[in-house]
């Protein structure tokens, strides 16, 4: 199938595919169980698509490329308060795509190699940007600064996550979160921008 027809197809069954993936795991979805969900027949899908890993890779890619626009529409938006709009644009990215986030998460390691490399690019990219918008300003290296820059990210990331089991309305849930996160984020910046000599 020429790759604009197998893009289409991919697009028309991606929240199915996305769905099946990150509520099974993608280690349990077999090539049978992938193959109807997209409407193939089982022997076919491999003239359609090189590997599962490739349609894992453009969910994880699209992911990110929907996180590093989001950080671009803030960026253009203000300068100021950055944190409380982060947090909040956060928030609402993961109650409109759920299963991308449980899935960069925790199905990144079922690429291959260079599939891996491409994720961490984009992460990479991703977790640089939101230290920028912070003006995160440190006397750590180039890697305590990336490390910075993960930990901020895993927070915003996996926050929705931790309060799943609490009946709370949208509103109570995002305050509680907004402070939460805040507060660590703001202590680590604290404590990463040089402190003047007395």
């Amino acid at each position: 199938m020429p790759m604009p027809e197998r893009c289409s197809r991919f697009a028309e069954y991606r929240d199915k595919v996305l769905e099946l993936f990150a509520s099974k795991g993608f280690g349990q979805v077999g090539m049978r169980e992938l193959a109807t969900c997209l409407g193939l027949a089982p022997g076919s899908l491999y003239h359609h698509y090189p590997s599962k890993q490739h349609l894992l890779l453009d969910l994880i890619e699209e992911f990110y490329e929907e996180l590093l626009a989001t950080l671009g529409r803030i960026e253009k938006k203000t300068r100021r308060d950055m944190l409380p709009r982060l947090i909040q644009a956060h928030l609402n990215l993961h109650r409109e795509m759920p299963w991308h986030f449980r899935l960069a998460e925790r199905d990144s390691g079922c690429l291959n190699e260079d599939q891996q490399q491409r994720v961490r690019h984009l992460r990479e990219q991703y977790e640089r940007r939101l230290l920028q918008m912070l003006a995160a300003k440190s006397r750590f290296s180039e890697q305590g600064q990336l490390a910075a820059g993960h930990a901020i990210a895993n927070l915003l990331n996996s926050a929705p996550g931790w309060l799943t089991q609490h009946p709370l309305d949208d509103a109570q849930r995002d305050e509680l979160l907004e402070n939460l996160v805040s507060g660590a984020v703001e202590r680590l910046l604290r404590t990463t921008v040089p402190r003047a000599v007395a």
